[in-house]
């Protein structure tokens, strides 16, 4: 018995011909692998979906559903964990480049040779083992850090909380320079915390644990919603804020969560305040009449601009700017999840020294 092999690996074996299922189930089991048969692919396919198993070996040409409708249905069923597809063909059949192109991974001719035979299952059971693990330690990642920035956000909640009392004067009146260093305090444990609320709400994204509440809701009552809670870090700058809607208010009604835009939108406002020094901060809500109706959000600002080199991948994962205001690099990213989750879309046209448009499109309907 080869000195690599598993006894936990599981193959199923799919071929109309019984003398070929026989000749590579006793190869495959005289090796110690763990063997299933099926004789067509509709048989593959109720096997596939009751077990899963490590590897496939699939006949190209099979009557009624052949390999290459086997290997499209799997390759699309996203439910199922990655599972090797190795296409058995004869030498006289078509070009096998039509299953490749489908999501299988190998293939091998008839008659098969044992030493062939054994030396591509076992290569693609490395590459399996390869996927697993690296899948496993995504997971382990993704929990560690889902449940370290959920653990994260007791002491700071509790934190803000004893600050504010502070304050308050629940523990007497405080000097103008404990005031102001207790302000300093409040100010950075609120960074924190709306750092680690970002971070929980991507791995929520990421780990497919996040559940949207749709609901009717008027874009524009909640940009003046987020624009009043925003003004306030606008005014020390001497910002201003503009808004306008280009229709009539009932225009812009769309199915989502609320919570989530609200979100997207405090982020995107935010921003454009945080990076624009003097001018104004935009935003704009056009209603788009078309074969799919949807509602236009223009946020612009008259900032610092962002380079075109910077643009390239500025919605993605830990992507920060050149800037000397850096954030986590999540802000965007999770941006862009909202936007997609309500099956919009989100783009950005800036120039240097000029400023920065965010452009979001939102269907009406869900």
């Amino acid at each position: 018995m080869n000195s690599l092999t598993s006894h936990s690996d599981k193959i199923l074996v799919v071929d109309d011909s019984p003398d070929n299922v026989f000749l590579i189930r006793t190869i495959l089991e005289e090796e110690g692998y763990v063997v299933s048969t099926a004789e067509n692919g509709a048989t593959a396919l109720a096997k596939i979906a009751e077990s899963s198993f490590d590897l496939v070996l699939l006949d190209l040409m099979m009557p009624g559903m052949d390999g290459y409708e086997v290997t499209r249905r799997v390759r699309e069923n996203k439910e199922l964990r990655f599972m090797p597809i190795l296409l058995i063909t004869a030498h006289d059949s078509p070009n096998v480049a039509q299953g490749l192109d489908l999501g299988a991974d190998d293939f091998i001719r008839k008659p098969v040779t044992v030493d062939e035979l054994m030396a591509r299952v076992r290569s693609l059971l490395r590459l399996k083992h390869s996927i697993d693990e690296r899948d496993e330690i995504a997971k382990q990642r993704e929990d560690f850090v889902s449940r370290l920035t959920h653990d994260l956000r007791t002491p700071l909640v509790a934190a803000e909380r004893m600050l504010e009392l502070l304050q308050q004067g629940a523990l007497g009146e405080l000097s103008p320079q404990m005031s102001e260093i207790i302000t300093i305090m409040g100010r950075s444990n609120s960074n924190l915390l709306a750092m680690v609320n970002t971070l929980l709400e991507v791995y929520r994204f990421e780990a497919g644990r996040k559940t949207l509440a749709f609901q009717p809701v008027n874009l524009y009552q909640l940009l003046q919603e987020v624009v009043g809670e925003l003004t306030p870090l606008a005014q020390p700058k001497g910002l201003a804020i503009h808004s306008e809607l280009h229709g009539e208010t009932n225009s812009c009604v769309v199915n989502c969560d609320r919570l989530e835009l609200h979100r997207l939108f405090t982020n995107l406002i935010g921003n454009a305040i945080k990076f624009t020094d003097k001018g104004t901060v935009a935003i704009d809500i056009t209603p788009i009449r078309n074969s799919h109706e949807s509602v236009r959000i223009e946020i612009k600002d008259t900032g610092m601009g962002i380079s075109l080199e910077e643009q390239a991948d500025l919605f993605e994962r830990f992507r920060q700017g050149s800037h000397k205001r850096q954030g986590s690099g999540l802000g965007l990213y999770l941006s862009r999840r909202i936007v997609e989750a309500h099956n919009g879309k989100i783009q950005m046209q800036s120039e240097v020294g000029k400023g920065s448009t965010f452009i979001i499109d939102l269907p009406v309907k869900q």
